[in-house]
Formats: C-alpha cells, structure tokens, sequence
C-alpha cells in the first residue's frame, strides 16, 4: 500500500512558473501529479536498471487518471548521456504520435532528468516536464532548477537549456533500491550545501552521518528538505546562472576534469565532485581563507560519507586543459568556488594559478 509519509513540500518561486517539490516516503503518485499533467499524452523516460523496479506503478498511476502513456527505456550510465541517446527520446516522441500538449516524465536519476529535461526543451519547442528523481544526488540537485543537458567528449553539461519542472517528486523509500555507492554519491551534494551556504548544516550532518549512510528514512528526508530548501533560494534569485547560482558549483570545476578525464562513468559525478571539493578547500587554504583545522574537518566529513578525498594521478596540463573547457570560464578567464569560511563560499577570479596547481596535485594519489 502506498501512503504518505514524512510528507514536506516546499516551492521554487518563479513567479507564473512557481513549482512545488514533495518531499515524503511511500508517495501517491495519482494524487500529486494530477493537478501538473496539463496533457492526455504522457512519455516516461526511465533507465534499464530503475525501469524494473518502478515504472509499473507510475505507468498504472498515470493510466488510471485517463492518460495516453509510452515509454523511452534508456541504457543506465553517464557515459550515454550523449547526443546519439538523446535522440532515442525523440524517436519516441514521434514514433508515439505526441503532440504540444505532451508531459515528459523523468523516472531516474540525475542522467535521465537531464536528458528527458532537454528532450522536453527541444522537443516542438518546449513540451511539459516531471521529475521523478529516484537517487539521493538527482533528489538534492539535480532535479531542482530547470539545469538539463548532455555531455560531449570535450567537456561535461556542453549541450543543454534551461528547462523548469511542473513538479517534483522526491520519494525517500526510493532510496531503499540505491547501491551504497550511490548513495554516498548524492551525500557529496548535500555536504556540498552545507559547505558553501550553512554552517549550521554541516554541523547537523556531522552529527547524523551515520544515520544517513544507515539509511534513516526521516533523516534524509530532513537532509533533501534543508538541500532543495537552499537551491529552490537560490534560483529564484538566479535562475540562469548570472550570478549567485554558480556558488552550486563548489568542487565542481575541478570534479568535472576528473569525471572528463577518467571517462564519463568511471567515476560517480558525486566522488569527482567529493574530490572537488577537497581541492577547492585546500586551495582556499592557501590563500589563507580557511585553516588547515577547516580543510581536515572537510575532508573528515567526506570520508564518513564513504567518498574519496583525493583521485588518481592526472598530467597537470591535461587536467588545466579540462579546466579551461568549463562553463564557469568568463571572458577567457576562470572562476572558482572557494570558501571564505565552513558554510561561507564566494565566485572569484582572483587566485594565484601556482597555488591552485598546488592544491591539484596535493590531492591526488597513485
């Protein structure tokens, strides 16, 4: 029997676009996304490992509201979130028959919310889109905000648009499913939040990590709840990352030059981020912003959530080289993410070069 449990809601406030995120465990998916299906015409797009564990029950929650349902089945991994598997969506679409009034459905994690996400963007010029996020990391992030996108060879998320759910519905009991790896996966980004915005926060997750790791149903309820509660803020002040928004991107520069050159899926995009993070700490370190007392407290919380705090060896130009392809580069110039202080971070230009290919090559191993 699905019921409500734990049940939270907050809203991403983008005025005529303002969206409600369900926080809860054992959700009624009938019931809550009724009100966001504008459409008779319904496309799931799931992975072949969630697809066997959930898609009949959304597909018979969403039949027994009258509603046309087809399903895109996608190979499960980061390495195929490319242009040749996004295309396997429109196929799809058209083969389907689906019109403008059409609701993409994203029943996965954060690659299937990205790809089904910037589907939906293209697809007749911007169809509806719901997301269903069944892994800790697309509950936290990835489905909040509108980013979608696909990867290419020279550089993560190159290819995308911003495109905001109807909904979203984050279901802890989901997590039930989630390999422990992946689940440490998605607590780099809720630790990611702690660092950059609440130092309050980190101090709760210091406090219940074990609980977290142990798969406390309320525990990280509470833990989606405070991370969307930050992001859905931050948006609704920047929705199109001109400013305030990149303060998400703690660790994530030097995460993704991990992530491109070990091979989209070799590592998790939360351990490359989880190292990212240890980076970005130790550089601001040595710019004398934080102590060493705050890098080692970083990197001890890392640790308890089962993620590595340093990455093999990378050819420093190779890894500049990925650097330099990012997103957060303005005007031929890079920018960072670095911590005035646990729970304080700041965008900025202003770092020595030397200091960052210190911190680089102090955090790897091997």
């Amino acid at each position: 029997m699905w019921f409500y449990k734990l049940m939270q809601t907050l809203h991403v406030e983008l005025g005529e676009r303002r969206y409600p995120i369900f926080i809860g465990s054992q959700l009624d998916p009938k019931q809550l996304l009724e009100p966001y299906i504008h459409g008779q015409q319904v496309m799931i797009v799931s992975n072949e490992t969630v697809a066997p564990l959930y898609l009949s029950h959304y597909q018979e929650a969403l039949k027994s509201l009258g509603k046309t349902v087809a399903t895109c089945i996608l190979p499960d991994g980061e390495k195929y979130k490319d242009i040749q598997h996004l295309n396997l969506i429109f196929d799809a679409l058209l083969e389907a028959g689906f019109n403008r009034d059409c609701t993409v459905l994203a029943l996965g994690g954060g690659v299937i919310g990205d790809m089904a996400g910037f589907a939906s963007a293209c697809f007749q010029r911007g169809v509806y889109f719901i997301q269903v996020p069944t892994t800790l990391l697309s509950q936290v992030d990835s489905s909040v905000g509108g980013k979608t996108g696909i990867n290419h060879p020279l550089g993560k998320n190159m290819l995308g648009a911003f495109q905001q759910p109807q909904v979203v519905l984050a279901d802890m009991a989901q997590l039930d499913t989630l390999p422990d790896r992946e689940l440490s996966a998605g607590l780099s980004e809720v630790i990611k939040y702690a660092l950059l915005g609440d130092a309050d926060f980190l101090v709760w997750l210091e406090q219940n990590m074990d609980g977290l790791i142990g798969r406390d149903a309320e525990l990280l309820a509470e833990a989606v709840y405070r991370s969307c509660a930050h992001k859905a803020r931050i948006v609704a002040n920047d929705e199109k990352e001109q400013g305030e928004r990149a303060l998400l991107n703690l660790g994530h520069t030097f995460g993704h030059a991990i992530e491109s050159y070990l091979g989209y899926g070799t590592w998790l995009h939360g351990e490359a981020v989880a190292t990212g993070m240890v980076m970005a700490a130790d550089l601001s370190q040595r710019l004398g912003w934080i102590s060493s007392d705050d890098v080692e407290r970083t990197k001890k919380i890392i640790q308890r959530a089962n993620l590595p705090i340093s990455c093999p060896k990378i050819p420093l130009d190779e890894f500049l080289g990925y650097m330099a392809h990012d997103k957060k580069v303005l005007n031929g110039q890079l920018r960072l993410v670095l911590l005035k202080q646990l729970g304080q971070a700041v965008i900025t230009k202003d770092f020595d070069v030397e200091l960052m290919k210190q911190a680089i090559l102090a955090n790897q191993h091997g």
